[in-house]
């Protein structure tokens, strides 16, 4: 998030070829034609996947890690030579916790597995977010917030981003929405996970014209720049200047008409905080002479923004991303919503949230509890944000942990 059923074919029964067509039973129907309609009715027959939380694949609880990358800069060697053993002991003391963020991994991998191939042209956003949504609350056993003790505790990280052309990012449809995605669509799919707090921040861009691969390989290209890049006591102005250069080497051509990929430069990658989003620190996709550096076990989303527009992206449109903010207060004094507070309270804690997560709540008549939260200052609003009209973007991020002597792309898959 930018600081932002599987299905098989069921086994046909075989039909006997010999059944003679002009013969019919006592009832007066023809059995070849019922032979045909009991076909048809098995052909359309589909299993569901058997989708559950996902303790039930890994019974011993330790999951699978992500993909291992030793640090590149010299200044890191030493952390595979001389003081390993030290860091190691440390690495392990927190053995649980890379668990816990790796257990959130496996789910949006496999979340992601159960998408492949499902979004098309012609869906509604609304159908590919219950999709993506459901599919989590499954994998997380959480799929009644009002069942469970901790709400806060597993399940969805933020809303389910589904930002179309010159939308960047922000946007996940609200209830009543109909917008339709189109061939000639370039949708980002930015979707979070967590496991007490720890939040998995990963995504992708689906496009089904191939004139706009250049732009997405792009963008793919130079968030693995930024991951290549990063490291511990890295500064967060150099991975944005690799980033940079990467993306800007490349060029579009769309109806016919050529473009530079340019970085959305307002844009950027984030650290990662327990129940936290956005942990403070900003990984820029541009050179930004910010010398802050990368530490040792911190969590950070490497994501990276492309455009065919001004590389600038601005805040419009309805808003549909919301999260409590993070300091003592004292109570509303309109009871809608002060109810409404307690609500988010319980339910989601820091984590963002959207207008339908509330609706699912039965929170229905929720939109001037909410204006009135944000007005005075309870909840942040993140509207979405926008190019200009008319040009296209991408997006693609992977979350990665910095431990003491590699870092762990936690979120990497077989599919980006």
């Amino acid at each position: 998030m930018s600081e932002a059923s599987e299905v098989k074919n069921a086994d046909q029964a075989p039909v006997s070829n010999d059944i003679p067509v002009e013969v019919s039973n006592a009832s007066g129907t023809n059995p070849a034609e019922t032979a045909k309609s009991s076909d048809k009715k098995k052909k359309k027959k589909k299993k569901r996947a058997n989708i559950s939380k996902i303790e039930n694949y890994f019974p011993d609880g330790v999951y699978p890690e992500g993909e291992w990358m030793d640090y590149e800069q010299d200044f890191n060697l030493a952390r595979t030579t001389d003081e390993e053993k030290r860091y190691l002991k440390r690495d392990l003391e927190n053995q649980d916790h890379w668990n816990e963020v790796r257990k959130a991994a496996e789910i949006h991998r496999r979340v992601r597995k159960n998408v492949e191939g499902k979004i098309h042209p012609g869906m509604r956003l609304t159908e590919i977010a219950d999709l993506i949504e459901n599919t989590t609350r499954k994998y997380t056993d959480a799929e009644d917030l009002t069942k469970m003790d901790d709400p806060t505790s597993r399940g969805i990280g933020f809303p389910t981003g589904l930002s179309i052309n010159d939308i960047a990012a922000h946007f996940t449809p609200n209830k009543g929405d109909k917008t339709v995605l189109r061939y000639e669509d370039v949708m980002k799919v930015d979707f979070g996970v967590q496991i007490n707090g720890n939040i998995i921040d990963s995504a992708w861009t689906v496009s089904f014209d191939p004139q706009y691969d250049n732009l997405l390989t792009a963008v793919r290209e130079a968030t693995n720049t930024g991951i290549k890049e990063a490291g511990i006591d890295v500064r967060l102005t150099d991975i944005g200047e690799a980033i940079q250069e990467v993306m800007e080497s490349y060029e579009v051509e769309i109806n016919g008409e050529t473009y530079g990929v340019k970085p959305c430069r307002n844009l950027c990658g984030h650290n990662i905080g327990p129940w936290r989003i956005h942990g403070g620190k900003s990984v820029p996709i541009v050179k930004n002479g910010d010398i802050t550096k990368m530490e040792e076990g911190e969590h950070f989303a490497i994501e990276t923004f492309g455009t065919t527009g001004s590389g600038y992206v601005t805040a419009e449109g309805e808003c549909s991303h919301y999260a409590r903010q993070d300091y003592d207060y004292d109570a509303p004094s309109l009871p809608s919503a002060k109810k409404l507070l307690e609500t988010i309270n319980k339910n989601f804690g820091t984590l963002p949230f959207c207008r339908r997560y509330l609706d699912r709540l039965g929170e229905d008549e929720h939109e001037f509890a909410l204006n009135y939260l944000v007005k005075q200052g309870y909840v942040q609003d993140y509207p979405p944000l926008v190019d200009i009209p008319g040009s296209y973007t991408a997006q693609y991020e992977h979350t990665i942990l910095l431990h003491p002597n590699k870092k762990e792309i936690v979120s990497k898959g077989d599919d980006y």
